[in-house]
């Protein structure tokens, strides 16, 4: 495709954060969009005639319907992006085993399960993919060991499907956001005694000292997910304020 006005476009875990504001940037170019989220209520943020279709990506059932009814709703599919996921914190000797198999089926077995259905859907002629991984993919934190865990083998998992794919000209890559200005995150932080002072703490840790804003983490995705990045496939692409540079 060589217009971004013409792609046809899967966003999943677009009901907030990251991914709304992804859904918003595509629009902005003209992209038709279907969208998916855990959150039964659609987005504020979803126009008139598009689709928004909640549902549990763990349940590969579900991911088939999905893949099916955004075809039907907007023909082949240019472009994929996977910006859902799981965090959850958790020192490596207290966490309960069925949490940190929680986390790998929601990073990556859900990211599969779309891979393995939105593939044969996306049009003839190739495609683009994103996954969004994490900092955290890329480099390793105290308490976040399985969180950290999964969104490597998320990373994993999109240059494999890159190297597979590319004979068929559909492109992977990942995307990796640090931290965000995202309702999770801010959630997270209002559970703190001082929230302002832990923001601040946590700001410190990145060199740009300061969080990311969604639309700067979309831009990004954008990028990847258009054919303006037609030669780059296999990429991690971190937009963390420099954090994994340090």
């Amino acid at each position: 495709m060589s217009a971004a006005a013409a792609l046809t476009v899967l966003i999943t875990g677009a009901s907030s954060g990251i991914g709304e504001a992804v859904a918003e940037r595509f629009r902005a170019a003209g992209a038709r969009v279907f969208l998916t989220g855990r959150r039964d209520a659609a987005p504020a943020s979803l126009r008139e005639g598009e689709r928004y279709l909640p549902g549990d990506l763990g349940d590969e059932a579900f991911v088939a319907r999905l893949v099916a009814e955004a075809v039907d709703e907007l023909g082949p599919l240019d472009t994929v992006i996977a910006c859902h996921g799981l965090q959850a914190d958790g020192e490596l000797v207290d966490m309960a085993l069925d949490r940190a198999a929680q986390l790998l089926d929601a990073n990556v077995l859900s990211v599969f399960a779309v891979l393995k259905h939105a593939v044969p859907a996306m049009r003839e002629g190739g495609g683009q993919i994103v996954l969004v991984s994490s900092r955290l993919g890329i480099v390793g934190i105290p308490g976040q060991v399985m969180y950290t865990a999964a969104k490597g083998g998320l990373i994993m998992l999109g240059k494999g499907a890159a190297i597979e794919l590319a004979p068929q000209n559909i492109r992977v890559n990942v995307a990796a956001p640090g931290l965000t200005e995202t309702p999770v995150i801010e959630a997270s932080f209002q559970r703190r005694d001082d929230p302002e002072a832990y923001r601040a703490q946590r700001a410190a840790t990145i060199p740009m000292r300061r969080l990311a804003r969604p639309e700067e983490v979309a831009e990004a995705i954008y990028f990847l997910g258009s054919p303006a990045s037609s030669y780059i496939t296999g990429a991690v692409l971190p937009i963390d304020g420099g954090y994994t540079a340090a």
